[in-house]
């Protein structure tokens, strides 16, 4: 039997957990309480949130205050750095220019182009990496993985011209995935999964010039056009940021969900737990947290090998206890029924129950810091992925040829670990909450009948007056959870069908808006329409890739009414936003013809010209736009308005 693979501490642990002792001498009981309430709006994290600032625990808001007041320069996007003749900024009305000539237009114009182009990037490798593991399936050097769902895997080579008659899966997976793979450097000028969008939604992305043409293709054009002495006129620079977002919505995240399903399986509704109280006191823990499900379902197979077992017998421990966090969490959540420990924001109060082995990360929303706070615990951060080394964890070169074996040493890492616990600080006073997760559009279109019409008449009696995407991540500059949880209360209880992914969905989880009895919390004919079938008015559908599934939903209702996706009364939204991967989720939704409302301004604001073409301009090109609302219940009146608009504009 090969050894199994050994971990490389990188950098330094930090010694100590480092008290900030003047700070906590500054908090007092009124000062503590005050910030608890103004910090996060989920009841069941304020106990640990409390427990941070008497303990001196540094926490994401401890460094936003530390941060304050913010360069207004930054904020407004009107600083440049992009080339060593700067740092520029531009501070009117004497300096209106950068050393190269750029004015605030052209400066906040390629700052977002940069932005969104991270974010088309960052989602879009993950896709890579997901269509790689089905490539090696079918060249056979991976053997840790299975096909999950085999009618999906044809389906989708069908969908790319693909003949699987008398063909083996294996053989099957290994040319949908070469498939995929070219649409990263395709030649073509087209997306196959992109077809799935109507033909008038296609055609509006032709006449505008932003049609996607490649995953990779596009991305490098938007760093080519950043670089100094490109891009001249921000306009033609923020139209192409809507094409490198089209390639990420209908193509690297697409391609990442469609394939998830097919090795691991489509989502079907199913029932879990969430929040903190999810973390067991006589069990390991481990928490799976970051945005790529290959190790987390090779831990999942892991954690029930029988010699792993025998040592948690030897170690005094009940069992082990898998957590999720996040997006991989919310992977789990709905394929495997995995309890979720929480989204963003509390990733660092988990560490504080005192009773966490260990946290796997492997990319995407994870806090350098952790090692920091798992410092003052007996925590392991344990890092999988290259481009994410952290410094103060301990990492394993996780590949899917090693998946299994690599799964297993960190398994047994964390059980390890168990008598470290400190069980007089073992602290978790909270009880979690049930959710029903898993609507991926498969199960909708299942519990629906097997077709769209029932959905489609329910939307033309007004019984459901249209949906919205609510999705998106968590900013200090919103009260935790508050902006998700009360713009999806006003929207339901408006019967508007609220859909959600990442953050967002886990939050509404929290607030108990992802069960069936939050029906209650309805208007008259959302909450009939849930009753019946015996689903919540919040729908979870996945992670932050997993927003493709939303835009999949509307391409669905809009081929069967043969509509562009922006004659439906539909919206999207994003409270409490902050990753470069939300402002290209934000804009592949305006480009498809999805009005959506952001609760946080983007830093566009030293520039009016690009404020206006955002909010006002768009609608001529793409007849969508942004805008921009930080009071959830002033969002939602937004929403609405637009639904019944759309709805008055088709007759309905």
């Amino acid at each position: 039997m090969s050894e199994e693979p050994k971990p490389i501490l990188i950098g330094e642990k930090p010694d100590v957990c480092e008290l900030d002792r003047a700070r906590l001498a500054l908090m007092n009981p009124q000062v503590i309480e005050q910030k608890r309430e103004e910090r996060t709006f989920e009841e069941t994290a304020k106990p640990f949130i409390e427990l941070t600032m008497r303990e001196g625990i540094e926490t994401v808001w401890d460094r936003f205050e530390m941060q304050q007041p913010p360069c207004k320069f930054c904020a407004q996007g009107l600083s440049c750095a992009r080339c060593a003749m700067g740092p520029c900024k531009i501070i009117p009305p004497n300096r209106i220019r950068g050393v190269c000539g750029a004015d605030a237009d052209l400066i906040v114009a390629r700052n977002l182009l940069d932005t969104i182009a991270t974010g088309a990037a960052a989602h879009s490798d993950h896709g890579r990496e997901i269509v790689l593991t089905l490539y090696g399936i079918g060249e056979g050097t991976v053997t840790d993985y299975a096909i999950t769902d085999p009618e999906k895997l044809r389906r989708l080579a069908a969908e790319y011209g693909l003949d699987t008659s008398g063909k083996q899966d294996k053989q099957v997976a290994g040319e949908l995935a070469r498939a995929m793979l070219e649409e990263y450097g395709t030649v073509r000028n087209t997306l196959q999964i992109a077809q799935r969008a109507p033909k008038a939604t296609r055609d509006i992305w032709e006449k505008a010039g932003i049609a996607p043409r490649g995953i990779d293709r596009d991305v490098v054009d938007a760093m080519h056009r950043i670089q100094m002495g490109v891009a001249a006129d921000y306009a033609n620079t923020l139209t192409h940021g809507l094409r490198v977002s089209l390639s990420d919505g209908w193509g690297g995240s697409s391609l990442a969900t469609e394939i998830s399903d097919v090795l691991f399986g489509t989502p079907r509704p199913n029932e879990s737990l969430v929040n903190l109280g999810v973390v067991k006191k006589d069990h390991v823990n481990i928490s799976l947290h970051g945005h790529n499900p290959m190790l987390s379902e090779m831990v999942v197979k892991a954690a029930k090998d029988p010699g792993i077992l025998a040592r948690v017998k030897e170690v005094g421990a009940a069992g082990i206890n898998l957590v999720g966090l996040c997006c991989t969490g919310n992977e789990l959540l709905m394929r495997k029924g995995i309890p979720n420990a929480g989204n963003h924001f509390n990733q660092e109060l988990v560490i504080t129950t005192g009773a966490l082995e260990a946290m796997v990360v492997d990319y995407q929303c994870i806090f350098p810091s952790l090692p920091r706070t798992a410092s003052c615990y007996h925590t392991h951060i344990i890092s999988t992925s290259s481009k994410s080394k952290i410094p103060g964890s301990l990492y394993f070169a996780f590949e899917p040829e090693n998946a299994y074996a690599t799964a297993k040493a960190i398994v047994r890492m964390a059980v390890e670990n168990f008598p470290n616990r400190n069980k007089d600080r073992v602290f978790i006073p909270v009880e979690p909450v049930k959710v029903m997760t898993g609507f991926s559009v498969e199960a909708i279109q299942g519990a629906l009948g097997g077709t769209w019409k029932p959905l489609i008449d329910l939307i033309a009696a007004g019984t459901i007056r249209g949906a919205v995407g609510i999705v998106g991540c968590n900013n200090p500059k919103v009260k935790h959870d508050f902006g998700h949880v009360t713009l999806s209360k006003e929207l339901i209880k408006r019967d508007i069908l609220c859909v959600e992914t990442g953050c967002a969905a886990i939050a509404s989880g929290k607030a108990g808006l992802l069960q069936p009895s939050a029906a209650s919390l309805a208007g008259p004919g959302l909450r009939g329409v849930c009753t019946s079938l015996g689903i919540p008015p919040v729908l979870h559908m996945g992670s932050c890739v997993d927003n493709a599934r939303i835009l999949h939903l509307a391409a669905e209702l809009g081929n069967a009414l043969n509509v562009g996706i922006h004659r439906l009364p539909l919206a999207g939204a994003a409270p409490e936003w902050y990753s470069q991967k939300a402002v290209s989720i934000g804009a592949y939704f305006v480009a498809s013809g999805v009005y959506t409302v952001l609760g946080v301004m983007p830093k566009i604001t030293g520039s009016p010209a690009v404020v206006s073409l955002l909010t006002e301009g768009l609608k001529g090109a793409v007849h969508a736009s942004f805008a921009v609302e930080p009071d959830p219940l002033k969002a939602a009146d937004l929403i609405t308005a637009h639904i019944e608009r759309k709805r008055t504009e088709l007759g309905i």
